[in-house]
């Protein structure tokens, strides 16, 4: 894949360009070689679909120009080896692939645990050593872990592998690294999106394989991540609240998830759920219903380039998840950063779209913004949450990948 192709105009090649060639000089100047491998491992950026993907429902979401780089050669030592600047190195025993507890929460664990996948499948790979360097916005809800775990993956199934493994099996190798060596529960989403690149809807209902479409990308508008600040520490609870009163709900009717529940089905049963569940777990799986209604909405206008429809449906996502999922602050919190980000942007924004990205209780907003519009739209959010919370990104068509 060619850096033109990856990135898509020429500020952005540049910038990769002098990126790589300053990792080249730090690999020649520590490994004693200039000959090496390039890949990129992109964030993501979830559009559609908000709080959809654990109880099997559909979402929205794109592989965006912000990546981890690497360069990387094959070593004779057994050993994967991978050096980023401010960080200790990260480096596996190919010979010791057993699951190490005390590894809980690195970059080590999900190293091993992708090697592990690897080699369960049957597969034969060694050591490498690779330079790293990432771009990625920090706090941000775009998923600079997945983006790793990517990375590991796609140079594995480059270097030794002749490039056999799909993207949906990188992608599940990645969640089995993060779920049991990394100790962290989360679903296929992030390492799904990665993998495969583009803006793209993913189909849960088979979350063993994600059916993933690829649609066009909006011409004419921008991508702008702010990160509005909050510790996501304190909000595990409430994340792991919003899966619970869903899954509960969907118990009720004898099924594991809402998306086996038929929407009429669950109309028909509110007066008996009210006596049940809290007003609050009803209004989520309307919300769960409608989001999939919208993701189908989003991907039907985007195939007729219908930008108007699709802006409004995102902003309807936005509202949804604000009234019924509820997830754009902690009751008790008065700052509410998000909702004042999303009240402020539409403000601003004439053409265009605002929602709660990712997670929600904190964190990051999402605006879609006309190119017209988005520098001015940047400076006055800049102003509002500082100028290193600010991300200006466009949708990149390629996932994690070997460069040329």
């Amino acid at each position: 894949m060619d850096l033109q192709h990856l990135y898509g105009n020429e500020t952005l090649v540049k910038k990769a360009e002098k990126r790589i060639e300053n990792l080249k000089k730090e690999f020649l100047k520590n490994e004693g070689r200039n000959s090496c491998y390039v890949f990129s491992s992109p964030g993501r950026c979830e559009i559609l679909g908000n709080h959809t993907d654990h109880n099997h429902g559909l979402v929205l979401v794109a592989s965006i120009s912000c990546d981890t780089l690497a360069v990387v050669d094959k070593n004779d030592e057994n050993l994967v080896k991978i050096y980023s600047k401010g960080y200790d190195p990260v480096i596996v025993d190919l010979s010791n692939l057993s699951l190490n507890k005390d590894e809980y929460h690195t970059s080590n664990a999900l190293v091993r645990g992708i090697a592990n996948a690897i080699t369960q499948k049957g597969f034969s790979i060694s050591g490498f050593t690779a330079y790293t360097d990432s771009n990625i916005f920090k706090g941000a809800g775009v998923s600079s872990s997945a983006s790793f775990e990517l990375l590991v993956a796609e140079i594995f199934n480059a270097l030794f592998l002749n490039g056999v493994l799909t993207p949906v099996e990188k992608a599940i190798i990645s969640q089995y690294a993060e779920n049991v060596y990394f100790n962290k529960p989360c679903g296929l989403l992030d390492q799904s999106s990665i993998a495969i690149g583009s803006l793209i809807k993913l189909d849960f209902k088979d979350v063993k394989n994600p059916i993933a479409t690829k649609l066009n990308t909006p011409l004419g508008y921008s991508l702008v991540i702010t990160n509005t600040g909050g510790d996501h520490a304190s909000l595990t609870s409430h994340y792991a609240k919003i899966r619970q009163e869903m899954t509960q709900v969907a118990n009720f009717f004898g099924k594991e998830v809402l998306r086996e529940v038929p929407y009429k089905e669950f109309l028909s049963q509110i007066p008996a759920l009210k006596r049940h569940f809290s007003g609050r777990a009803i209004m989520r799986c309307v919300h769960f219903y409608k989001e999939n209604e919208r993701v189908v909405a989003c991907e039907n206008a985007l195939l007729s380039n219908d930008y108007k429809t699709f802006l409004n449906l995102v902003n309807e996502s936005g509202n949804s998840s604000l009234s019924l999922l509820q997830n754009y602050y902690v009751p008790t919190d008065e700052n509410q950063p998000v909702l004042l980000a999303v009240e402020y942007s539409k403000l601003i924004i004439k053409d265009g779209a605002c929602r709660v990205h990712g997670g929600g209780f904190a964190g990051s907003v999402l605006a879609i913004v006309n190119d017209k519009e988005v520098d001015k739209y940047v400076s006055k959010m800049k102003k509002l949450f500082g100028n290193d919370n600010v991300f200006k990104a466009n949708i990149r068509n390629v996932g994690a990948t070997q460069v040329e």
